[in-house]
């Protein structure tokens, strides 16, 4: 019988997090390489556009089932068989490659066979989190799983443009094969406490639909939790809408080598958020620190939009992402600590596809938002060019910086709103904390 006392348990926590890092970032270098060689071989933007598409489409479709099936197994073989599937898949690719056989169809199954898997191991990763990691260093926990998608974001993509001319694309591929064993022996050299038995585990049990809906229904029974699910999809779609219409606002002014140093900058500022928030552990009461960062990152989407500057716009790019990882480490901490142990698979499911189903909206109206509305409106000769532009400007990507104020004094004021609504603002205060015991046996 095994005894998972506290250093035990944080012990295990590290290991599969240093696992998940590397496969994380195997995968980052070969999402870089699957663009560049879509691209390359098509020219066309429509297609390499797609593979964002099918990374995330059947993820958030299947997620509430992957939920469901999480909450009645054991966690460690979810994302054994997540990452078992994601390696198996840029294997096959790979061996494709190799025999000159690779297809723009087969990447495109390939990601949505990868995206369908991840369903599985997102929601079980963060309930194991939660399972293995004491309440009191849960967001140091968050600020880790913070830190490591930041890495692979901001160093895979320069380090895949070097493996590419050295090692060639097939390198690559059998590079982040090696990461997905990696990441499958941390999970194997482990093993994982139960979770505590509740008299919620067996709530929808049965049918399957009824297991699914579940999810839905224990975030609804709780008004400061659907507060909070609804107040993330916004963010995300103001996240959306931004990384959407950066790039083409910073062409307008300057050349690419500025936009990439731009967004390079403010990239790096959500490693610093999660090395900060590692080292301080973020706010006593996090739902002040999702308000909060959500305060900020409107004033810098407002700051952006003011005038073609690109250090402005990479000052405010940086404290952007950094108030964006304040955002994810709270916000994540407090549905670990409010959502008990045996639903967090389906509530986790549910709160992922709703929270990110707003990206694909973003991505769809941001384009003809800006091209038909803001940027006829700023144009030299534009409805608005004789008042606002003699503010921030007339012309090309001025529409854009007007569309950047707009969200920018959206999100503040629907801070402010999220704020005076009591059930959201005393969230942590109504909603009892789960309950944890010191030991787990296995």
């Amino acid at each position: 019988m095994i005894q998972y006392t506290e250093p035990r348990r944080i012990r295990i926590f590290t290991l599969i997090w240093l696992g998940q890092l590397v496969s994380l970032f195997g995968s980052g270098l070969t999402g870089f390489a699957l663009g560049v060689w879509v691209y390359q071989r098509t020219g066309s933007a429509t297609q390499f556009a797609l593979i964002s598409l099918f990374t995330r489409l059947p993820g958030l479709v299947i997620s509430p089932l992957a939920g469901a099936i999480v909450d009645n197994w054991n966690r460690r073989w979810a994302m054994l068989l997540s990452d078992s599937g994601a390696g198996l898949s840029t294997l096959v690719i790979a061996v494709l490659l190799f025999a000159q056989k690779l297809e723009i169809w087969h990447i495109y199954l390939a990601v949505a066979i990868s995206s369908t898997f991840s369903a599985f191991q997102e929601p079980a990763y963060a309930s194991a989190i939660t399972l293995l990691v004491p309440k009191q260093h849960l967001s140091r926990a968050n600020s880790m799983m913070q830190m490591a998608e930041s890495i692979a974001r901001l160093f895979a993509p320069v380090l895949a443009g070097f493996l590419v001319v050295t090692i060639q694309i097939y390198g690559v591929f059998l590079l982040d094969f090696a990461t997905f064993v990696f990441a499958l022996v941390t999970l194997l050299s482990v093993r994982f406490p139960k979770a505590n038995t509740t008299t919620f585990t067996k709530a929808g049990k049965g049918l399957l639909l009824g297991e699914i809906a579940y999810g839905w229904t224990y975030i609804t029974a709780r008004p400061g939790l659907l507060g909070l699910l609804i107040f993330l999809a916004a963010s995300n779609f103001l996240v959306g809408m931004v990384e959407v219409l950066v790039t083409p606002m910073v062409l307008s002014f300057a050349s690419t080598a500025v936009l990439g140093s731009v967004l390079s900058f403010g990239g790096s500022g959500m490693l610093m958020g999660s090395f900060v928030w590692l080292w301080w552990g973020g706010p006593k009461r996090r739902i002040y620190g999702v308000l909060g960062g959500q305060l900020l990152s409107g004033l810098c989407i407002l700051l952006a939009g003011l005038q073609p500057s690109a250090p402005l716009i990479a000052v405010a790019a940086f404290v952007f992402f950094f108030s964006q990882s304040l955002i994810k480490v709270s916000s994540q901490t407090i549905w670990q600590r409010k959502v008990l142990l045996d639903v967090q698979g389906r509530v986790f499911a549910v709160k992922r596809t709703l929270t990110w189903s707003s990206l694909p909206f973003a991505y769809l109206v941001a384009g003809p938002l800006a091209d038909r509305v803001f940027e006829p409106l700023m144009a030299t000769d534009g409805l608005l060019a004789g008042s606002l532009g003699q503010i921030i400007g007339v012309g090309s990507g001025r529409g854009i910086g007007l569309l950047f104020i707009t969200l920018g004094t959206f999100a503040i004021l629907a801070t402010v709103a999220a704020y005076k609504y009591p059930r959201l603002r005393f969230l942590e205060d109504e909603l009892p904390e789960r309950v944890e015991h010191e030991t787990f046996v296995y």
